[in-house]
């Protein structure tokens, strides 16, 4: 059962954070919890006038293969503890603890993207940072920050013949799921369920959160992104491209097309997406776009525990991931759908 905020009165502090956190949009937490079979309640704190001065949204993921524990948020990089102030943020933190202990869960794991302080019972992972640019509604602005070589790879992508444009109808989610799967198989990871890429049209392309960008060369899609605009950022949610024509720079096209598109509309920061602090080569792709390095800890208790937790570096990472890249891709995505569920 999801408990819904539709018609709550919020404290203006609380009301300015959720309009800038897509984690918290009622539209997400509803397609994740229904796609994916979990139990999700909001915990919230009030005033003496009722308003809300604090949200939290937790799903409860019990599955045979990955344990039974609580997050927040399943499938998101950060969940930000929504709170007027920082009383009202540890109120939540506790409610979340308490639910943990009821619902005897094997751990509890936050992912609120700042510190939480004066929780003692938590454990705190950093294995993994998020990357923020600062747009400009000049391109050019923005253009002079890159550094050589990732505007060497841009003018090489037009130069031979690759052209990006948006996405306007939803059956075009499919051109970018086929490639989706070929890429996340490529890095040994399991795929999302084709389904759950065309939840997220239908719930966020319509109100202009959604945007898919394409890729295409001599009239064959070779590479997608999926950007989610919220608030004042836009975040690059989703890429994938083809192995075969990496040669032409697809993927640093897109970019630059979607980092021109979000200056110009309006936005004020790019969220590149988390990376995990041992993958020095795409750390290193990140800061030649200008981009900066931010904090991304996690919480867990009553200790570190799962899959979100294991560094890519760790032997058990490895072997995962290298067992997975032999599957055929006509294998690998019914699985990997079947499979998501229990990663959340």
């Amino acid at each position: 059962m999801q408990e819904t905020r539709t018609e709550a009165s919020f404290h203006p502090l609380v009301e300015q954070q959720l309009q800038e956190s897509f984690f918290h949009d009622q539209a997400w937490l509803t397609l994740v919890a229904r796609r994916y079979g979990y139990h999700t309640e909001i915990l919230t704190t009030t005033d003496r006038e009722g308003r809300i001065t604090g949200m939290l949204p937790v799903s409860l993921v019990s599955s045979p293969l990955t344990g039974r524990r609580l997050v927040s948020f399943p499938f998101s990089d950060y969940c930000p503890v929504i709170a007027a102030d920082i009383s009202a943020e540890r109120e939540l933190v506790c409610q979340a603890l308490d639910l943990a202990r009821r619902s005897r869960v094997r751990y509890l794991e936050l992912r609120p993207g700042t510190s939480l302080q004066g929780h003692d019972e938590l454990m705190e992972s950093n294995l993994y940072v998020r990357w923020m640019l600062e747009l400009d509604s000049d391109p050019g602005t923005l253009w002079n920050r890159l550094r050589k070589p990732v505007q060497r790879q841009i003018k090489k992508a037009r130069n031979q013949g690759v052209q990006v444009r948006p996405a306007r109808e939803r059956d075009e989610m499919a051109l970018y799921y086929r490639l989706h799967l070929l890429t996340r198989n490529k890095h040994g990871m399991p795929a999302q369920p084709r389904a759950f890429f065309f939840d997220l049209w239908d719930a966020f392309a319509s109100r202009g959160h959604l945007h898919l960008l394409l890729a295409e060369y001599q009239g064959t899609v070779i590479a997608g992104m999926i950007l989610l605009a919220y608030g004042s950022t836009v975040r690059y949610a989703y890429g994938a491209s083809s192995e075969r024509f990496l040669q032409l720079a697809p993927n640093n096209l897109l970019l630059w097309e979607a980092l021109s598109w979000g200056g110009t509309h309006g936005y004020r920061r790019f969220d590149l997406g988390r990376t995990a602090r041992d993958n020095e080569g795409l750390m290193e792709f990140k800061r030649r776009w200008g981009a900066a390095m931010e904090p991304l800890p996690y919480y867990y208790f009553p200790e570190v525990a799962g899959m979100v937790a294991t560094s890519e570096s760790s032997a058990k990472y490895r072997v995962l991931t290298a067992c997975w890249r032999r599957l055929p891709p006509a294998v690998a995505g019914p699985l990997g759908g079947y499979l998501y569920r229990h990663l959340g």
